[in-house]
């Protein structure tokens, strides 16, 4: 279920997001935001549209271009190449031999772990 408009008694999905910049006296209204914001008001078509502020204030309203939210060519053909690098297989690399430390002598390894026994013994 998506995000309702938070005006009281609205029932209607949400389209746009409201922002106040207090510090600017300044109201932006952009697309609906991805989350819902503690200090951001979702609204609806009609809410967004008769939408005013406070005297003084201006109103921002940010109409994205359609066209910039289609997928573009170039995230199509990284996604492609994503795809393909996952399917590739990959070589796997022997662990990094690590030396025994000075005065020890390695007697047995079982995969990464190793016996060790000091010199002296």
């Amino acid at each position: 279920m998506g995000r309702r408009c938070s005006k009281p008694s609205c029932t209607r999905p949400a389209v746009a997001t409201l922002t106040y910049v207090y510090a600017d006296c300044t109201a932006v209204l952009g697309p609906l935001a991805t989350y819902a914001e503690p200090h951001c008001y979702d609204l609806c078509q009609a809410h967004s549209e008769r939408l005013t502020a406070p005297r003084g204030w201006e109103v921002v309203r940010l109409q994205p271009d359609p066209d910039a939210l289609r997928p573009s060519s170039d995230d199509l053909e990284a996604l492609a190449e994503a795809v393909r690098e996952a399917g590739r297989p990959r070589p796997e690399e022997p662990p990094a031999e690590t030396p025994a430390p000075p005065g020890t002598l390695e007697v047995t390894r079982r995969g990464h772990l190793r016996v060790l026994r000091d010199v002296d013994s």
